[in-house]
């Protein structure tokens, strides 16, 4: 019965990690504003002698779980079990794009390559290959930035609870996501778009500063997603197994 325990929350952790992993790289590619979202108006971030608002890729609605989660599975399961998700979403996500990088180069049918829409027609192999079609570059960063933050999330989060033991989950959870999400919010955009575009250095940071400002707030906010997950787990496992699974993850 333990081990059907065990067995079952890392299947639906590790399931839960991947598919937000996932689905965070493909809805990366819209950007939207953070502030008109919310019914308010655009801040004037003043940053190395430019102005900037909070316009974000879609994928940071969906990266901060990706971050909770791995936080959970390292509470739970250890490093081991968070490189091992890791790896597997890295594997899949690049799997998707070569998938999705077949389908684009397939000949749209007739009837499927126009819609006609209330303000004008659409070609929808444009659509698609605008949507889906990421440019390489952006690729290889946010795969890069996903992995190496992970691996930077996982050893800060040891390194905590080496110093504070089973106490002060927010601080080893929360504090692990805003060292890799500083590192994530760089990476990816150095990568992408200072090596791989022609963006200034000068814009990479304003962009990659307000970007991790985002983080930030969100990162805290989720703080208490963290103890009513924590909770969910160690009722359904029961106090001897969650702590148990606890005591192993922390020696792995």
């Amino acid at each position: 019965m333990k081990e059907s325990k065990r067995n079952i929350l890392f299947l639906i952790l590790g399931s839960f990690f991947i598919a937000n992993a996932i689905i965070a790289e493909f809805v990366g590619v819209k950007i939207f504003s953070v502030e008109e979202t919310l019914g308010i108006s655009p801040f004037q971030i003043k940053l190395l002698g430019d102005t900037y608002s909070f316009n974000m890729t879609a994928g940071v609605l969906l990266w901060p779980m990706v971050f909770v989660m791995t936080d959970i599975i390292n509470e739970y399961f250890g490093k081991k079990g968070v490189r091992l998700f890791s790896y597997i979403a890295a594997a899949l996500i690049t799997y998707a794009f070569i998938a999705v990088y077949a389908t684009i180069h397939t000949v749209p049918a007739a009837f499927w390559l126009t819609k006609e829409t209330a303000e004008g027609p659409i070609n929808m192999q444009l659509a698609f290959s605008s949507i889906f079609g990421q440019g390489l570059w952006i690729i290889i960063g946010s795969l890069v930035a996903f992995l190496f933050g992970q691996l930077v999330d996982v050893y800060t989060f040891h390194l905590i609870k080496t110093k504070t033991g089973d106490k002060a989950l927010w601080l080893r959870s929360t504090g692990s996501t805003l060292v890799s999400q500083f590192i994530d919010s760089f990476v990816v955009l150095i990568i992408a778009f200072y090596i791989g575009g022609d963006w200034p250095l000068k814009l990479v940071l304003a962009v990659g500063v307000v970007n991790y400002l985002y983080k930030f707030v969100v990162a805290i906010a989720l703080t208490p997603l963290l103890y009513i997950i924590h909770s969910v787990i160690d009722n359904y496992l029961g106090k001897d197994l969650a702590k148990q699974l606890m005591d192993e993850a922390a020696a792995d």
